[in-house]
């Protein structure tokens, strides 16, 4: 290529620039290693990680077990390698699990209609919000503290741009929303009221109530979760009105961070609202039963003006692991699973000292007794046991508490192993 360019050296190709902005040393990086080196680099690597570790940390990621049949399916070329199911003629074995995937999951949130799909549960909340709007027509949120924190502040990402104000709610001593605070602040001018149960602290909001409360002011009441295997055992959210959250729990691997799978369910006479796509079920040219991508309210597919949101990659892999997971378990595997982690995370938790009397699902918070979340933790994992959040980097009143979670992964002997670095047995 130099030859054919007429310079004699790589030098030649950036003579022009000035010789005070040309970097002239050697790049500060090592030199090249075989594939064995690389390997063995790896390998130390990864036995520095907490692989193998009890994990006692939830707060919207959790530790559940992956059935082995959930990557031999999503393991499959078609599934693997398949991009959005634009051609439906070529694409119906996609388009057929997605097509169940919304099924499933209006039927585990209670709602009519569900999307395919959300990023994840905290772009799912403001995608909720957005759509209250829309269908209010009214441009103010209240969002309850007990939200995730995170998925509060991709909330105000979002919406800080759109002409949005968000306000939140207090909770109260039993580490619920504070009912008088929501009074307080609910007017003709709120859109939407976003609570989360199992909370972030782990307990069950009342629901039925506070719909009550929201939907007479003329506001839509947004429930989201972070758990999904809570909704094998506590009442679907039937009283909301949009549903939103996170189904990292069925069978989606922490991954350090992600992909998850958020969903978005809502009641059908808000459709036409519900952002990214739907796929709906019709007949083809000789009448057999066939599935299409329909009500794609996004803006690769309708009118700029005319989108709900631009959201809505292809999420099918990751929801095609939830799906596959929920078939496995039903409905009845589902609750087992649930009153497992109930369970455990009540063996625990009666072993420390809870700083919320209310019930809960496998997630409370525990005060420490003066004693430092972090050198707990410290002092748990050089036991090989990841421990809790400290929730004194979210909510600075709680500084002396951590937020536990067991699941069905987690072993007496580790719990009471946890129960004994708080220094109560």
């Amino acid at each position: 290529m130099l030859a054919a360019i007429g310079a004699r050296s790589e030098e030649d190709l950036i003579a022009y620039l000035p010789a005070e902005i040309r970097f002239q040393q050697r790049l500060n990086i090592e030199d090249g290693k075989s594939e064995y080196e690389i390997v063995d680099y790896f390998k130390q690597r990864a036995a520095e990680n907490a692989l193998g570790s009890a994990s006692f940390l939830g707060a919207g990621v959790y530790n559940h077990y992956r059935p082995v049949v959930v990557d031999t399916v999503v393991s499959r070329g078609e599934f693997l390698t398949s991009y959005t199911p634009y051609q439906a003629e070529i694409s119906q074995g996609t388009l057929a699990s997605i097509f169940e995937f919304q099924t499933m999951v209006c039927q585990l949130t209670g709602m009519e209609v569900a999307n395919a799909s959300m990023y994840d549960g905290s772009s799912a909340v403001p995608e909720s919000a957005m759509m209250a709007v829309r269908v209010t027509r009214r441009d103010k949120i209240l969002v309850a503290r007990t939200v995730h924190p995170e998925y509060r502040e991709v909330l105000k990402t979002y919406t800080q741009h759109q002409g949005i104000p968000i306000d939140e709610l207090a909770y109260g001593k039993d580490g619920r929303l504070d009912p008088d605070d929501l009074k307080k602040k609910l007017d003709d001018t709120i859109a939407a009221v976003i609570l989360q149960t199992p909370n972030f602290f782990g307990i069950l909001e009342q629901i039925p109530e506070i719909a009550r409360i929201v939907q007479n002011k003329g506001a839509l009441l947004v429930v989201v979760f972070t758990e999904a295997v809570a909704l094998g055992l506590i009442e679907p959210p039937r009283d909301a009105d949009i549903v939103v959250g996170e189904l990292q729990s069925f069978a989606i691997s922490p991954s350090y961070g992600g992909p998850y799978a958020g969903i978005i369910a809502t009641r059908e006479k808000y459709i036409r609202q519900i952002p990214g796509r739907l796929v709906g079920e019709t007949t083809d040219a000789q009448g057999r039963r066939a599935f299409c991508l329909t009500l794609a309210t996004r803006e690769q597919h309708i009118r700029r003006e005319k989108a709900t949101s631009n959201i809505c990659t292809n999420q099918a892999l990751l929801a095609l692991m939830a799906t596959v997971f929920m078939t496995l378990y039903g409905k009845q595997g589902l609750r087992e699973l649930a009153e497992q982690n109930l369970a455990k995370a009540h063996y625990l938790a009666g072993k420390l000292p809870l700083r919320f009397d209310a019930p809960f699902f496998n997630e409370f918070v525990a005060a420490t007794n003066g004693r430092s979340p972090e050198a707990i933790n410290a002092g748990l994992l050089e036991k090989k046991i990841i421990g809790g959040l400290d929730l004194g980097r979210f909510y600075p009143e709680l500084r002396n508490c951590m937020l536990l979670c067991a699941t069905e992964m987690s072993k007496r002997q580790d719990m009471d192993t946890v129960a004994a670095a708080f220094g109560k047995q």
